[in-house]
């Protein structure tokens, strides 16, 4: 597990190889992440954006962004955290993920960058 705290805001993260959505023969390897935010901040905060960088081994490198996260912008009130799981798929058998999230603290109405800890995606058919 990844853990990284940015501006009082807490995120974890934990990766697991999807076999039944990956076809190894064709090389595509498909992984799950599972993501937990804690706001450890006295005040209420609101996701409203994300960018992530995706790298596999063969130095290809995507980005994506877009708003929230699986279809929601969570609301973390002082103390509350928030999960969720979503997927990446790639050509090779090891990667990496990292990124920001944006935030914007609901008391003074301002937007602030949370990073994502890198993260490693690998294939457990090269460890054998």
């Amino acid at each position: 597990m990844e853990t990284l705290i940015t501006s009082g805001v807490e995120v974890q993260v934990e990766t697991i190889f999807q076999p039944e959505h990956s076809n190894i023969l064709k090389s595509e390897f498909f992984f799950a992440y599972h993501i937990t935010l804690f706001n450890h901040n006295n005040f209420t905060v609101q996701l409203l954006r994300r960018k992530w960088k995706i790298s596999d081994s063969n130095f290809d490198i995507r980005w994506v962004e877009g708003d929230g996260v699986v279809g929601r912008q969570p609301v973390l009130y002082p103390g509350d955290s928030f999960q969720y799981v979503s997927g990446c798929n790639l050509l090779t058998t090891i990667g990496k993920m990292e990124g920001i999230y944006i935030f914007e603290n609901k008391q003074e109405r301002k937007e602030f960058e949370v990073k994502i800890p890198a993260f490693k995606l690998i294939a457990p058919v090269i460890l054998n």
